[in-house]
């Protein structure tokens, strides 16, 4: 048997307090499978987006 992760959160939304709908169940353990089936694109994507972060806080807009 296989065990859920600690990780893995199911989002309620609206219905905070209330039994989770079959699809947030579903969105979450889709994004669950896909972390742990593509672990380092999750990382690079997080790494990509950090930079850009980054970069857009140190660089000055010009009105």
């Amino acid at each position: 048997m296989e065990r859920i992760q600690p990780d893995l959160i199911i989002p309620t939304g609206k219905r905070k307090g209330h039994s989770p709908s079959v699809a947030s169940i579903y969105r979450a353990l889709a994004g669950h499978e896909k972390a742990q089936v593509y672990p380092e694109a999750v990382e690079a994507a997080q790494a990509d987006a950090t930079a850009l972060r980054q970069r857009s806080a140190t660089t000055p807009t010009s009105a």
